[in-house]
C-alpha cells in the first residue's frame, strides 16, 4: 500500500480545520504542519476557547464553521489529576463531550485524541482497538470517560489513541530527559513499563490525513490507534536520547534501570501502553516512522537550537573584544603641527582624518 500524507491536499470546502488545544504540544505540531502545507487551519488556545465552556465552543464552531473540528486538549499531568481528580474529568470528560454534542449539531466530524491509558496495561501483546478498557489511574479512567461520551454524542467521530508523546514542544519525557542528561551523570529509569513513543510530527500528519478522509469519504468514524513503530521501556526511551544528545554535548551519563516499585509516584501507571496502529493504517494508509528514528531528529532540532542560541552571546562577546583589540591596536591620527605664522602655503603640510 502507498503511505499518504497530507502535502498535496486543499480541502474542497472553505472552512478550516478548527483545532481546541492549539497551545499544547499536539496542538502546535498540528497548526504549524497544516500551515506549512497550507491547509486552512485555525488553532485555539484555552484562553480563546475552554472546552468546558459550552457557550465558547459552540460561538467557535458558529464562527470559523469548519471543515472539522480537533480535540487536542487536555488535563495529561498523570500523577496531579490524582490530586486534582476534578479538573482531570473537566477537561478529559467534560470538555470532549460538550464539543461531541457541538459538532453533532453543527454537522461537523470531530477528531479526539485519547491515550493509551485507557488500558490496564496486563496485557501481553499490544493492544488493538476492540480490547476492553480498563483503567487504572485517575487520568486513565478520565480519558477513558471522554471516550464514552464522545461516542454517546458524536454522530461523525474519530477516536485517535496514542502512546507516550513527545516533541520539540513544552512538557515531555524527551525534553526532561535532555535536561536530566545535561545535570546529572547517572539517570534511574523504569524498566518494567512499555510502550511506543510517538512523535507530534507524525500525530500531527496522522490527524491531517484523518480529516482529508473523513472529508472525501462518510463512512470513516470509530476509534484507531496511531503509535511510532517500535516497543521500547522508558529505560530503553531514555537510553536512545542520552546515546542521540552525545553527538551534540559530548555528555555519556549512566542510565541505570530501576523497578516501577523503586519509583514512587502518585499514580500506578499501566505496565503496557504498546499499541498496534495495523487498523489506522489499512484504514488510512499512513503509519508512524520507527521511533528510534524520530527521537534522533527531535534531539537533534532541539540541540541544534541550544547550540544556536548559546553561540549568539558567544559571539556577541567575541565581535565586542575583536573591536576593542582592533581600537587599541590603531593609532590615533597625530594632531596636526603648529603652523609658523610666516608660512607660505606651498609650505603647508596636508593631513586627512578618516571618516
Amino acid at each position: 500500500m502507498t503511505e499518504r500524507t497530507a502535502y498535496d491536499w486543499v480541502p474542497a470546502m472553505n472552512g478550516p480545520i478548527l483545532v481546541f488545544g492549539a497551545r499544547g504540544q499536539v496542538g502546535r505540531e498540528l497548526v504549524a504542519l497544516a500551515t506549512a502545507r497550507r491547509i486552512p487551519i485555525v488553532g485555539l488556545s484555552r484562553a480563546e476557547a475552554n472546552i468546558t465552556d459550552e457557550s465558547a465552543v459552540r460561538v467557535a464552531i458558529d464562527v470559523h464553521r469548519p471543515l472539522a473540528v480537533v480535540n487536542v486538549a487536555g488535563f495529561s499531568a498523570v500523577s496531579r489529576a490524582e490530586r486534582e481528580p476534578e479538573a482531570a474529568a473537566a477537561a478529559n470528560s467534560t470538555g470532549p463531550a460538550i464539543l461531541a454534542a457541538a459538532c453533532s449539531d453543527a454537522a461537523v466530524p470531530f477528531v479526539h485524541l485519547s491515550s493509551a491509558y485507557v488500558f490496564d496495561g496486563t496485557k501481553k501483546a499490544a493492544y488493538v482497538e476492540t480490547d476492553k478498557a480498563g483503567p487504572v489511574d485517575v487520568y486513565g479512567r478520565t480519558m477513558a470517560d471522554g471516550e464514552a461520551k464522545v461516542r454517546e454524542a458524536a454522530k461523525r467521530h474519530v477516536i485517535l489513541r496514542s502512546s507516550w508523546i513527545y516533541s520539540v514542544y513544552g512538557r515531555n519525557f524527551l525534553r526532561t530527559t535532555l535536561r536530566l542528561a545535561a545535570e546529572r551523570d547517572e539517570l534511574r529509569m523504569v524498566a518494567d513499563q512499555f510502550g511506543c513513543p510517538t512523535a507530534t510530527i507524525d500525530l500531527a500528519e496522522a490527524i491531517l490525513v484523518v480529516v482529508r478522509k473523513m472529508s472525501e469519504k462518510a463512512s470513516i468514524a470509530g476509534t484507531f490507534h496511531f503509535a511510532g513503530i517500535g516497543r521500547t521501556s522508558w529505560h530503553g526511551f531514555a537510553e536512545e536520547i542520552v546515546r542521540r544528545q552525545a553527538f551534540f554535548t559530548g555528555r555519556t551519563p549512566k542510565v541505570t534501570a530501576i523497578t516501577s516499585a523503586e519509583y514512587p509516584s502518585a499514580a500506578k501507571r499501566p505496565a503496557n501502553c504498546e499499541l498496534d496502529s495495523s487498523k489506522f493504517y489499512s484504514t488510512f494508509g499512513f503509519r508512524a516512522r520507527p521511533w528510534q528514528e524520530r527521537v534522533g531528529e527531535v534531539v537533534a532540532q532541539l540541540l541544534a537550537k541550544t547550540r544556536a542560541a548559546e553561540a549568539k552571546p558567544a559571539e556577541a562577546k567575541n565581535g565586542e573584544a575583536n573591536a576593542k583589540a582592533a581600537e587599541a591596536k590603531t593609532p590615533e591620527p597625530k594632531a596636526p603641527e603648529p603652523k609658523p605664522a610666516d608660512a607660505k602655503p606651498s609650505d603647508k603640510k596636508t593631513s586627512e582624518a578618516a571618516s
